[in-house]
């Protein structure tokens, strides 16, 4: 049993080539199922059709008038009127130009919200795969120590240990039972919480092996493969655009717009009919909307540049995380997977080297330090989902 412990404990320290797991499986139904992906796609779509309002000409204006005439044998006066107003032809080309920058913003934007979304549910994968690996070493302490109480009692029916011994071991029992129980439950709700990320569909994840880990780059050449796909730099580069194309489409609008029409007139028996022409001349409706389109643009440019300064130092946390977590899980794995503690520990209590006290001490000794193990390799791997998230759709 203790050597089928050992060769358990080398095999999850040791393991440097990983199985598929079912994270991104997870993960595709949390694409289909999330309620929030799935209000937020229909949201851009209404935006997308939001932005395609205002590319036609006005509304065409009907205008009839009659007048009486005073004294009677003045006549009455009747006026009909079709007008349609125009912007100047330029306008309309850019006013689509806009929409068309407009809507690939909203895809953009729509692929950001998605992906803070599966970034969230991996992580609470990621944490579901750490408790998954610590309960099977809870649940093995747990397996050894019910042998250890009853190996105990038996010695005490042959009045080979006293009862002190026995109760001891059944208190060191009770607090793995305690262990493996927060633990459990802790498992119970991490699934609550994924079964909320795939739309109240309920998640099975039983993996205790981590997704494939494939070499990183240097953080220079990470960084720059970050900012070329990462979505949350795009919006912000989309941004700039829009806000470039709305000055072309303001100074525009600033040109004369265009009246023209139909005007028939009845009077006295007498009946007008001609076409009605007429121009607007912009003098003060759109006063000062060209400064405020290019203030957008400035204040667009400095945030995009302050957004990826930030993002670049937030990508070097991470990276500055996987190095220092790598390198102590190395160290643990190294003198873990060395170590004979188990084997050491049932000889000498065995034999009478160590009390029972003494076990339960150095073999929760060995357990808290195999606990620290696992929640590093569980940051590193948190923190390689965050470098990692623009991967996600």
């Amino acid at each position: 049993m203790t050597k089928l412990i050992i060769s358990l404990y080398c095999v999850l320290l040791t393991t440097t080539v990983y199985s598929q797991t079912g994270v991104d499986s997870l993960l595709s139904q949390v694409g289909r199922n999330n309620k929030a992906i799935q209000a937020n796609r229909e949201y851009q779509l209404a935006r997308k059709a939001e932005f395609k309002t205002g590319l036609t000409p006005y509304n065409p204006k009907v205008e009839y008038d009659y007048l009486s005439g005073s004294p009677a044998s003045a006549g009455n006066q009747r006026d009909f009127t079709v007008t349609q107003q125009l912007d100047f032809p330029t306008v309309y080309r850019s006013k689509r130009k806009l929409s068309d920058q407009q809507s690939i913003q909203s895809d953009l934007q729509h692929r950001v919200f998605t992906q803070d979304i599966l970034l969230n549910a991996k992580l609470e994968a990621l944490e579901l795969i750490h408790l998954n690996k610590q309960s099977l070493e809870l649940k093995r302490r747990l397996s050894r120590t019910n042998q250890l109480v009853s190996d105990f009692q038996k010695k005490l029916d042959k009045g080979d240990a006293i009862i002190l011994d026995v109760n001891k071991a059944r208190l060191q029992l009770l607090n793995i039972r305690q262990d493996v129980m927060m633990n459990d439950n802790a498992i119970r709700q991490t699934l609550t919480r994924l079964k909320e990320f795939n739309g109240g569909t309920d998640v099975t994840l039983t993996d205790t092996i981590y997704p494939p880990v494939t070499v990183l780059p240097d953080f220079k050449t990470l960084d720059s493969l970050i900012e070329r796909n990462d979505p949350i730099l795009q919006v912000f580069e989309q941004e700039q655009l829009i806000r470039q194309q709305q000055i072309t489409v303001q100074r525009r609008l600033n040109l004369p717009k265009i009246e023209t029409g139909y005007h028939s007139q009845g009077i006295l028996g007498q009946t007008y009919k001609g076409i009605h022409g007429g121009i607007s001349i912009p003098l003060w409706e759109n006063k000062n909307r060209i400064k405020a389109a290019e203030a957008n643009l400035s204040y667009a440019n400095f945030n995009a540049v302050n957004h990826k300064l930030e993002h670049q130092l937030e990508n070097r946390q991470y990276f500055d995380q996987l190095e220092v977590r790598r390198s102590a899980m190395a160290e643990y794995r190294t003198l873990l997977s060395s170590l004979n503690n188990v084997a050491l520990l049932d000889k000498a209590l065995r034999y009478g080297q160590i009390t029972i006290i003494e076990y339960a001490q150095d073999e929760s000794f060995y357990f808290d330090s195999y606990s620290k193990y696992l929640q590093l390799e569980a940051e590193y791997h948190k923190a390689l989902a965050r470098l990692y998230k623009y991967t996600l759709d």
